[in-house]
């Protein structure tokens, strides 16, 4: 009985899919909003090493609300545009007090990983930290359920945490 049913059903399914219009591919959603920061204390170079990941389209997004411009971080030949645009978001939205000091953080560049943008800054020379502060508000101006997590590595102790907008300060003692 129920495949004379699902028959005609299956055979109105095919007629109807037959005269859909064909749409373009839509781009994929991932419906979690996160970001990642990697400060890691490097005690040969006597540096903070920073690595922030970032969804590459919800970066984009950010970047050109943010700067009100157009935005596009695969194209090569935006490629200088991006990187100073993508310093000054950094610049702007994380900040670093080792040992209740500002860290000055050098812009080393960004590159695309799959779906996900990573940004390079590494610090001056400074002692191994005791105290690390963090103060992280990536795409804050995009995402109001937007989830930084941070990991900070000194003298190979891990400590992670995950902060959610609209909180953004970060404390780590070693």
């Amino acid at each position: 009985m129920l495949a004379f049913i699902y028959k005609p059903l299956l055979y109105c399914y095919m007629f109807l899919g037959a005269l859909a219009p064909v749409r373009p591919a839509v781009k994929a959603f991932h419906p979690i909003h996160v970001s990642t920061g990697n400060i890691e204390y490097n005690s040969k170079d006597n540096k903070l090493e920073v690595i922030c990941t970032i969804f590459t389209d919800d970066f984009e997004a950010g970047l050109a609300k943010q700067y009100n411009t157009k935005t596009d971080l695969n194209k090569a030949e935006m490629h200088t545009a991006m990187d100073a645009l993508v310093k000054q978001y950094l610049a702007a939205n994380l900040k670093i007090q080792a040992d209740n000091a500002p860290v000055k953080l050098n812009y080393l560049g960004f590159g695309i990983n799959r779906e996900g943008t990573d940004i390079y800054l590494e610090s001056d020379k400074i002692q191994q930290p005791k105290k690390v502060d963090v103060e992280i508000s990536l795409l804050y101006n995009l995402f109001d359920d937007e989830i930084n997590i941070v990991h900070i590595i000194v003298n190979g102790v891990r400590k992670s945490e995950k902060v959610n907008y609209p909180d953004k300060k970060v404390e780590q003692v070693f």
